[in-house]
């Protein structure tokens, strides 16, 4: 496959790329539970979260500004959530829009609601990155077995990194030979096409899941990966843990303390 983008920095050789994975996804979920256990509208606490997110990923030896783009991708998303909180949410008005006779008013609770969410999504998004940028999906899922998970969510998750690649070459062959049988045409027939490209696109995966799982079956397949590779915790790994722990409690609790000194 030509898409390397997901192992492009799993090589660097960083102490973080050789910690236990079942550690690197603990890590990455108390960093991200803190992260929406965060007050709303603290916004000192989302900054030192920022700050912790950039340490780790230098110490990972992956740029940063990788991260911080493939992290701003979830901002569309987040946004179509968002975008009508300022408008519905109760609270004081800091704007109004006059459309005919609809009043629309632009509540100050609202913005900073849709603020916060942004905030915890983005930063959430960051660790999860990081964690794939230093961590290879068979290491991963290697973990997340070992940590227990349900077994059918570790093979989605198995199957989903190994064809998902193929869809989007399938996908990319059906856009290829409509573009190159495409005499122009209004938007019902490029409507009409799409719906083809899309129909084929499910037949050849089906059949593709077919044939792969009949040859599973054929090599003895019993509902389960199976790892060679052990796992073992070593001194470096739990105090890792640890200190992402404790970080985030700290910056958790910050707020919480500097509020009640100052009252």
């Amino acid at each position: 496959m030509k898409y390397h983008f997901l192992d492009q920095y799993r090589e660097t050789g960083s102490f973080i790329h050789k910690l236990d994975p079942r550690v690197k996804f603990l890590a990455m979920l108390v960093m991200v539970i803190a992260v929406v256990a965060v007050p709303r509208t603290e916004w000192l606490a989302y900054g030192l979260f920022l700050i912790l997110n950039v340490c780790l990923i230098l110490l990972s030896r992956v740029p940063v500004a990788y991260v911080l783009k493939r992290s701003s991708v979830v901002i569309p998303f987040v946004l179509l959530v968002v975008v009508f909180l300022p408008f519905f949410k109760e609270g004081a008005e800091i704007g109004a829009v006059n459309i005919w006779n609809w009043h629309i008013g632009i509540k100050r609770e609202g913005l900073l609601l849709a603020a916060d969410i942004m905030c915890k999504a983005w930063l959430s998004i960051q660790s999860i990155i990081s964690l794939t940028a230093t961590t290879g999906m068979g290491e991963l899922l290697k973990g997340l077995e070992k940590l227990k998970m349900p077994r059918i969510m570790i093979m989605l998750m198995s199957f989903m990194s190994r064809y998902v690649f193929v869809l989007s070459d399938e996908a990319e062959h059906l856009s290829q030979a409509r573009n190159s049988r495409s005499f122009g045409g209004g938007i019902r027939l490029h409507v009409r096409t799409l719906g083809f490209m899309v129909g084929a696109l499910f037949i050849r995966s089906f059949e593709r899941g077919e044939r792969v799982y009949g040859a599973m079956l054929a090599r003895g397949f019993e509902g389960h990966s199976r790892f060679f590779d052990r796992l073992s915790l070593h001194f470096v790994d739990v105090v890792y843990l640890l200190i992402i722990l404790v970080a985030s409690a700290v910056i958790v609790l910050i707020p919480l303390l500097l509020r009640s000194i100052s009252g």
